[in-house]
């Protein structure tokens, strides 16, 4: 039976696991903080017998490792595929400032930078050294993360992202992270990818964005830019987000036939550069 390990409960998280415990043959392993607080994702658990559900912060190794203990117990000590997919990504106003917009307040920017990379880079790292014996022990050995166009500098410049600082900061180290896993093991036939899923709308239905009204217009004028940038970058991008269903169609259809070539590579939704 295939076996994938997804980290995160929501958004695009709970669709890979929503789309992967749809087939009786796959063993789907969600790891995620707080199973509390993903109350969806138990719902699905219950209707799906072939999806599990673990306990493990990313920065929590010895969590981890337990996680993968409790995998191995199940497969036989085997992994076929890892999708990192939790991350830390801000939405409070702080997110939409530039660097020099913290010239005031520059402990929440070191704030958020810490936070930045102790999930989305030491945590990656943590998971994957986690669950690389069962990899190895695995038949397609395929580890895949998600990014961000964001962490790319060409288009970063050229959509004007100026904002965005410590999260597109964290996912270009992401990135380096991948590459770095990609060479150490492309010998023993790893694919490591990194992979932007898109602008894809993860909101839970009913949820709305926290913080007062002022904070919430900032949010707002924040998006405003942000797209007005990609639309510059990519004048066809109609500014409407894709679902995580759409999202997560696309990403299977690219990790489904990933090849030995594109290990080590950072790719979008497309499979290309073309990251909306």
């Amino acid at each position: 039976m295939p076996s994938y390990v997804i980290t995160g409960g929501r958004g695009i998280a709970y669709e890979f696991a929503k789309q992967l415990s749809s087939k009786p043959e796959n063993h789907i392993f969600s790891v995620v903080r707080s199973p509390a607080s993903v109350p969806e994702l138990g719902k699905l658990a219950a209707e799906n017998k072939n999806l599990h559900i673990l306990t493990a912060d990313l920065t929590d190794l010895p969590a981890l490792k337990q996680a993968a203990k409790d995998v191995a117990a199940i497969t036989g000590g085997t992994l076929d595929v890892l999708l990192n997919v939790a991350a830390w990504v801000p939405y409070d106003s702080n997110s939409f400032k530039t660097l020099y917009e913290f010239k005031d307040n520059e402990e929440v920017l070191v704030q958020d930078l810490r936070t930045g990379f102790e999930v989305n880079v030491i945590g990656v790292i943590y998971t994957i050294n986690s669950f690389l014996p069962l990899l190895r022990a695995g038949r397609t050995k395929k580890v895949v993360t998600l990014s961000t166009g964001l962490a790319d500098p060409d288009f970063s410049y050229l959509a004007d992202q100026s904002q965005s600082g410590p999260y597109a900061i964290s996912k270009a180290a992401t990135n380096m992270v991948n590459s770095k896993y990609a060479a150490d093991f492309a010998e023993e036939g790893f694919v490591f990818v990194a992979i932007s899923p898109g602008m894809v709308d993860t909101a839970t239905p009913g949820e709305t964005q926290a913080g007062a009204g002022g904070q919430r217009d900032e949010q707002m004028a924040g998006i405003m830019k942000m797209v007005a940038g990609f639309k510059k970058a990519f004048p066809n991008f109609t500014g409407q987000p894709m679902s995580p269903t759409e999202s997560v169609n696309l990403l299977l259809g690219i990790v489904d036939t990933l090849k030995p070539e594109e290990n080590g590579t950072f790719i979008s939704h497309h499979r290309n550069k073309e990251w909306l």
